[in-house]
């Protein structure tokens, strides 16, 4: 998939492995193995057969997804798609979705 970032400064913080040691210590293996794994994704329905429980949220995050990094913590996306892609029923149709653009990275939203 194609991996976008809301802000340069989050991209910043992925910019290399070293880069991701600094912002996110202990957790920098995994954050960077989940964008590994979203970036080499055919689409977004992939991610189901991947580690990491990505899943669509609700209440005041509906319309973004999450993928985990460690316990409560999450890498926050958003299908950037142009039209987003959403089956007959309303839902988001994962198979079409192959643009995210990353929120935010390592939040506990609980």
């Amino acid at each position: 998939m194609k991996l976008s970032y809301s802000s340069s400064r989050l991209e910043k913080t992925v910019a290399s492995l070293t880069a991701i040691a600094k912002y996110y210590g202990n957790r920098a293996k995994i954050i960077n193995q989940r964008l590994k794994d979203l970036e080499a994704a055919r689409n977004l329905e992939t991610m189901k057969t991947l580690g990491g429980n990505c899943h669509e949220l609700s209440g005041n995050l509906k319309g973004k997804l999450a993928i985990s990094t460690s316990g409560n913590r999450r890498i926050i996306f958003e299908p950037s798609d142009n039209p987003v892609p959403v089956k007959e029923d309303g839902g988001l149709d994962w198979s079409k979705v192959t643009e995210i653009i990353i929120t935010d990275i390592d939040i506990d939203y609980h």
